[in-house]
């Protein structure tokens, strides 16, 4: 109970943690423009992979933008790619964007980067730069199933149709079969280069750097303001990377299953609460973690505790149990509402439960290994335990000569055996424990065995 009651109090650890990370995460200080006329120009990056770390910065972008009255939102690009569900979040961001929206790409915008500047008002390239190549790929570099590529197909073409570029361009760029008479014939991905882009619409000019890039546009006088991210930002990002999502669930798992080896509160729930809160913490601040996902995974905690100290066998709160640790673990890496999913959350809900379910195998694994080799006999954390064996027939036994002389004898249950309890035997209380299922309080029963210091009794026939 001691166990159950420290899992509930984290919910509230939780949110009091989000709230005070929310105070302290500054946003970019306001700047005014200054003089009429002059263009406020906000300027934010993507150099990295698209995963989660760069839709929170995109996000947190748009909204400082907003605060200071921006003219103009520059993307400084160069980018392989990444995660297409990512991808599909900020290009619906960027559509929906008051502020026009332009893209430097600075060498490279591959894959999820195509997608992402499609959906900008303005793309300037420098030269030698390229944009395309946007087939859906797993992790090791293969082509996913069609029913992939044509929704890619699709988001790419209706993108380019809401900033009046070519959509037929825009999906040749991710399916190798589309056909453009003069441009593309068959059989390869298309990828424009700098010069290519401008010809076919794709380029509104070249640069070599942001001036230029105010240039080739026409804007003379401008404010260049940069999104600035504060130590908190960083480290946010940091926490809801897969990976290191991935090895907090790890923590989790493992603290989890270390403490429920061992009676009482020890050093492996302070592992799990504290795995779960930088889990958890970010997602929520992030708005991507709701309370309920917290909830069921406590639950979830809960149940598979009550099953393992309570429920004799294993069956229906366990197996519920898991489900809801999985279901709520995954669940808060995903920007849903309630239970609705469109196709790029489900596909992220479905990396979700597979990056859980590994990280849980994973700590399973490392949590057998760690005990074999840290409470061994040949280490020192072996040393501390007691491996010493009291063999019965050195005259070593834990049944006492009263014990022995109470088999056979019949009584009644004095407490519920689940299966361990009390039981009556003529007045006198002795521990027992039930030898399968669990006896009802006052139900008869019949002293079978002895087990440790415990007597073995079944349901008197």
């Amino acid at each position: 109970m001691k166990t159950a009651r420290a899992f509930l109090s984290l919910i509230l650890t939780i949110v009091l943690m989000a709230q005070t990370i929310s105070l302290t995460a500054g946003d970019t200080i306001v700047q005014q423009k200054e003089k009429p006329g002059n263009k406020l120009v906000f300027k934010m990056e993507i150099r990295e992979e698209i995963a989660p770390p760069i839709w929170r910065k995109v996000q947190k972008g748009i909204k400082n933008a907003k605060e200071q009255n921006a003219d103009i939102i520059l993307i400084h690009m160069n980018t392989y790619g990444g995660e297409v569900g990512i991808a599909d979040s900020i290009r619906t961001a960027i559509l929906q964007c008051p502020i026009p929206v332009w893209v430097f790409i600075d060498n490279n915008a591959a894959s999820a980067g195509a997608l992402i500047s499609i959906a900008c008002d303005s793309i300037y390239m420098r030269k030698g730069a390229n944009i395309g190549a946007a087939t859906v790929v797993n992790q090791t570099g293969q082509a996913m199933p069609d029913k992939y590529q044509s929704y890619m197909r699709a988001t790419m073409r209706s993108t380019a149709e809401a900033q009046g570029r070519d959509p037929q361009i825009a999906q040749a760029m991710v399916d190798p079969r589309i056909v453009i008479p003069g441009l593309i014939d068959s059989t390869m991905v298309l990828t424009f280069t700098a010069l290519e882009a401008v010809k076919h619409g794709y380029c509104e000019g070249l640069a070599e750097n942001i001036p230029e890039v105010m240039a080739d546009a026409g804007i003379v006088s401008y404010t260049l303001v940069e999104q600035k991210l504060t130590a908190v930002d960083h480290f946010i990002s940091f926490l809801i990377s897969p990976i290191i999502s991935g090895l907090l669930i790890m923590l989790i798992i493992g603290g989890i299953y270390f403490e429920l080896q061992s009676p009482g509160l020890g050093f492996p729930s302070v592992i799990a609460i504290a795995g779960a809160l930088l889990y958890f913490a970010p997602l929520y601040l992030e708005g991507m973690a709701a309370n309920w996902e917290i909830i069921i995974f406590i639950i979830g905690v809960i149940l598979v505790a009550v099953e393992i100290f309570a429920i004799p066998g294993f069956g229906v709160a366990g197996i519920t149990g898991i489900i809801l640790i999985v279901g709520g673990l995954a669940l808060s890496m995903v920007d849903n509402i309630g239970f609705g999913f469109d196709d790029a959350s489900l596909r992220k809900l479905m990396e979700a439960v597979l990056i859980v379910i590994t990280a849980t195998f994973l700590s399973i694994v490392a949590s057998f290994w760690l005990t074999k080799k840290l409470f061994g006999s040949r280490t020192f954390f072996g040393q501390l335990a007691l491996d010493t064996t009291m063999d019965k027939a050195e005259g070593f036994s834990s049944v006492d000569s009263h014990q022995q002389t109470m088999l056979g004898a019949t009584g009644i249950a004095a407490s519920i055996l689940r299966p361990a309890g009390k039981i009556d035997l003529d007045g006198e209380i002795c521990d027992a424990v039930a030898e399968t299922g669990y006896i009802d309080k006052g139900t008869p029963v019949v002293v079978i065995g002895m087990s440790n210091t415990q007597l073995v009794v079944k349901i008197k026939d």
